[in-house]
């Protein structure tokens, strides 16, 4: 009988300890939409939400408690005014779509800490998260119904 050759195998797994390693790594630059907002509902407040993208997409339909700032706008003095001490969580449409990066990249060039939302505000309405219209920020309601983590 004839051992099947392995794709997968192809190349060596990593170790346990250097894969922990580059899981925490990894972890130390994306948050999902589900982490996102249980932090909104429970009112943390060492985050801000960045939508990254233009206002009228932003008018359309956003997280609750997002501040519209397009990554095409960000430079030394229109961040200024941001709170240094605050992590920045920035999104965008979804994976197809590279704002969020673009903003966590300018960010983080300027000397803030940021984090990136996978999947944006695709992922987020996949979840069944409530959305924010118009121009405002509006608030991630308390009493939201938390999703169950599909992970």
């Amino acid at each position: 009988m004839t051992q099947a050759i392995s794709q997968v195998l192809a190349y060596a797994p990593a170790s346990p300890s250097q894969t922990a390693d580059y899981m925490l790594h990894k972890l130390s630059f994306h948050a999902d939409a589900w982490d996102v907002a249980e932090d909104l509902r429970s009112g943390v407040s060492a985050l801000v939400v960045i939508d990254t993208r233009s206002e009228a997409l932003y008018a359309q339909g956003h997280v609750p408690g997002a501040i519209h700032f397009p990554h095409r706008l960000m430079d030394a003095a229109n961040t200024a005014d941001l709170d240094r001490s605050k992590v920045y969580v920035t999104y965008c449409d979804g994976i197809g779509c590279n704002g969020s990066t673009k903003g966590a990249y300018k960010l983080a060039a300027l000397g803030f800490t940021v984090k990136e939302m996978l999947g944006g505000l695709d992922f987020w309405r996949r979840d069944g998260h409530p959305v924010a219209t118009g121009s405002a920020p509006g608030v991630m309601p308390a009493d939201a119904p938390a999703i169950e983590c599909a992970c």
